[in-house]
């Protein structure tokens, strides 16, 4: 619709598309062993330690972003018609 086509852009999107599953599976390890985790290292060593999956997270979130704007996309509460409590 914004006359956005190409090869190149096809790619982009599959890469979107791609870090949308890679982010929704770092949520679901978040919500399921939370924001800091056990560890044990084999040599005697174990503790807490920060889940790598909410940097991962945070860095799959704004290469998204980015990837949104190469493709001059923006979220818009009115595309699907209705506005933003429709979809809460």
């Amino acid at each position: 619709m914004n006359g956005t086509f190409g090869k190149q852009f096809d790619d982009m999107i599959d890469d979107y598309m791609a870090m949308y599953v890679t982010k929704n599976l770092l949520i679901e390890d978040i919500q399921k062993r939370g924001t800091i985790v056990t560890y044990n290292n084999g040599g005697g060593q174990s503790g807490m330690k920060k889940n790598e999956s909410v940097d991962m997270f945070n860095k799959t979130n704004a290469q998204m972003l980015k990837l949104l704007a190469e493709l001059g996309l923006k979220a818009n509460a009115t595309l699907g018609g209705g506005d933003i409590e429709d979809e809460l």
